[in-house]
């Protein structure tokens, strides 16, 4: 499995959003972007980083971030997930996995005891000129928002 590392080039791609619009990595370069890979929607813990998500956004626009999240969920999942916690930031489908492996995000991770292969909970924090600013991998949902905030001076 590839990890990112803080300076390497983030791995472009193009995927639908809840409503079925492409989005891609390079529509929003000169932004600053929080891309955040979730196993699924609507389970406590991704509900949990989400919803904290959702409630810093605000203030990660205003310091100039957009936030991404991205699962292997389909767009009509996604778009239930968004309505019902009220997130106001694109959710991203990727059901053949292939962006999650690109940036070291998909593969094997111990689950209750057992080896099994999956979606391993990451964010990544990607600049203006599309390099790798921090790659966070193995990630729990509990306090997470809270770190990466710090760690972009937002306390």
């Amino acid at each position: 499995m590839t990890r990112l590392e803080p300076g390497s080039l983030a791995p472009d791609f193009t995927l639908d959003d809840q409503d079925g619009a492409a989005v891609s990595l390079t529509q929003l370069r000169g932004r600053r972007v929080v891309l955040f890979f979730y196993p699924a929607a609507m389970t406590p813990g991704c509900t949990r980083e989400a919803c904290d998500f959702r409630d810093s956004v605000e203030s990660l626009r205003a310091a100039g971030f957009d936030v991404l999240g991205v699962s292997r969920d389909d767009a009509a999942k996604l778009q239930r997930f968004r309505e019902q916690e009220g997130l106001t930031y694109p959710l991203l489908s990727d059901p053949d996995h292939s962006v999650h492996e690109a940036y070291g995000a998909w593969g094997e991770k111990m689950n209750y005891g057992k080896t099994v292969e999956g979606v391993i909970r990451s964010t990544f924090v990607i600049g203006a000129d599309g390099r790798i600013e921090h790659a966070l991998y193995n990630v729990r949902a509990t306090g997470h928002v809270a770190r990466v905030r710090t760690l972009l001076g937002l306390g």
